[in-house]
């Protein structure tokens, strides 16, 4: 619906105060400006540009899951769009308002209902922010061992609605293998709440429908997530390789060996000389690599023992204990400023995840298609192997731009040229789309293509779900 009549509009604001309140609605321009962007560079550099964005034509605060559903109930009467916004920490446009609407932005529901010591679980609303979380949990000595970069503006809701991935994932798993159940609303406005527990037989795993749909299913309120005791002990190490496949295969034979590692970060030969030098300041030629083992200190010293064996067969360098330790204290700084990729530069993250058999094949023909093809206008393509699995793992490619073209279409085109070069090379040799940051607007054409004739059941789904096609609409795939 285009809210063209500023009539129409008072009215169905009216409405919607008199669900939150007067206090908890805005449509004044600094407040539609500042969430017309996310953290993704295609509206932020078009902003950047002067170029405008459409703004949403409401920004709601609501402060309960009934508000919630009543705001629903009002979208659908008058087919609005709505747009869960949690931090607006998301590099893939999922928050972005294409079509205007209801920005729904959840975090007053930042409340903590338990923390469960004996199952070792907490259950929070999902607007809580990540750090504030992980504080409450660290006084009773627990931990969330999520730890994504984001964790200092993103909200619960937010680690779950993309399947995000955190620092420690290669032990303890992405947050949709530490969720235990959740609280949803769905577009009709109906809420609900998943099974207690997430491993039964008791039909299907419904829970996982709402993980990765980045809010074009429902809105997440809720949820119940796995937590661990803080360690007695973290070791890191860091080593260099001169042969960035044995790297890769030494990662593999930690993880098919089950060492159980805390982190496994591999920094191909470009990023070593390039990122690792910025950030840490060490100048290293090779592909250099942190390990981390944590718990039991005996334990946790014999993986390490184990995992430095498997790493020294493959002629790695042990560069000793400081350089790890200094990675995992300073590992957030590659993201923020101001040591961040930032504007006036064009860059983006074509991260993809595959098995072991493809992963060293998909990053080699990612970064020739990258390098060959735009070799005219100065492109980088970096890489760095960041959450690993016992089957496979994910490369965290980047290509950046330094002197991209001023003209705002021209710069988005060139962007959207080189997604399509890097995001074809890891679907044509068995990658995904995307193994952590989601979907969103950026990778929103590729879904039917990831998908082929399974992607008509992904589209009944959402028209049987949201049959208004109000929720988050142009992203994930789905049309409006």
């Amino acid at each position: 619906m285009n809210l063209t009549s500023r009539f129409q509009k008072e009215m169905i604001r009216s409405e919607l105060e008199e669900v939150v309140g007067q206090n908890f609605i805005s449509t004044g321009e600094a407040e539609q400006l500042v969430y017309s962007v996310d953290w993704s560079w295609m509206p932020q550099m078009w902003l950047d540009r002067g170029e405008p964005l459409r703004p949403p034509d409401f920004i709601v605060h609501p402060g309960s899951v009934e508000e919630i559903s009543e705001i629903m109930i009002i979208a659908n009467k008058y087919k609005i769009p709505v747009i869960p916004w949690g931090g607006g920490s998301g590099t893939q446009g999922g928050a972005v308002p294409i079509y205007g609407g209801i920005i729904l932005d959840v975090k007053r529901l930042n409340k903590i209902i338990e923390i469960d010591e004996r199952t070792l679980s907490v259950t929070a609303q999902a607007g809580i922010n990540g750090t504030q979380l992980e504080w409450a949990l660290n006084e009773r000595g627990l931990t969330l061992p999520h730890y994504p970069a984001s964790a200092n503006c993103a909200t619960l809701g937010g680690y779950l609605a993309p399947r995000g991935t955190g620092t420690i994932s290669t032990k303890y798993g992405k947050a949709e293998d530490l969720v235990m159940s959740m609280q949803v609303v769905l577009p009709s406005g109906h809420s609900m709440r998943t099974p207690p527990v997430p491993n039964h037989a008791s039909g299907p795993d419904f829970m996982r429908l709402f993980l990765g749909t980045e809010g074009v299913f429902g809105i997440i309120t809720e949820a119940t997530m796995q937590v661990d005791y803080l360690p007695e002990t973290r070791l890191f190490r860091a080593l260099l390789f001169d042969d960035f496949g044995k790297a890769i295969e030494a990662g593999r034979q930690i993880m098919t060996k089950r060492l159980d590692p805390l982190v496994i970060r591999l920094y191909d030969p470009n990023s070593t000389k390039t990122r690792v030098k910025k950030i840490l300041g060490y100048e290293y030629e090779g592909a250099y690599m942190v390990i981390g083992f944590d718990g039991d200190p005996e334990i946790a010293a014999l993986q390490e023992k184990k995992a430095l064996d498997i790493c020294f067969a493959q002629g790695a360098k042990d560069l000793g204990s400081e350089p790890g330790e200094k990675w995992f204290k300073h590992r957030y700084d590659f993201y923020y400023p101001p040591r961040n990729l930032k504007l006036p530069w064009m860059y983006g993250t074509t991260e993809t995840v595959a098995t072991y058999g493809k992963m060293e094949k998909i990053y080699w023909a990612q970064k020739k298609a990258v390098e060959e093809t735009y070799k005219d206008i100065g492109v980088t393509y970096i890489g760095h192997f960041s959450h690993w699995f016992h089957w496979g793992t994910m490369v965290y490619s980047r290509f950046i731009i330094e002197n991209p073209p001023e003209d705002a279409q021209e710069a988005l085109r060139l962007h959207n040229r080189v997604w399509n070069t890097a995001v074809t090379a890891s679907l044509e040799n068995g990658g995904m789309i995307n193994e952590h940051h989601g979907v969103g607007l950026k990778l929103s054409r590729y879904m039917r293509r990831q998908y082929g004739d399974a992607w008509p059941f992904l589209e009944s789904l959402k028209k049987t779900i949201d049959p208004n096609g109000i929720m988050n609409p142009g992203k994930v795939g789905f049309g409006f």
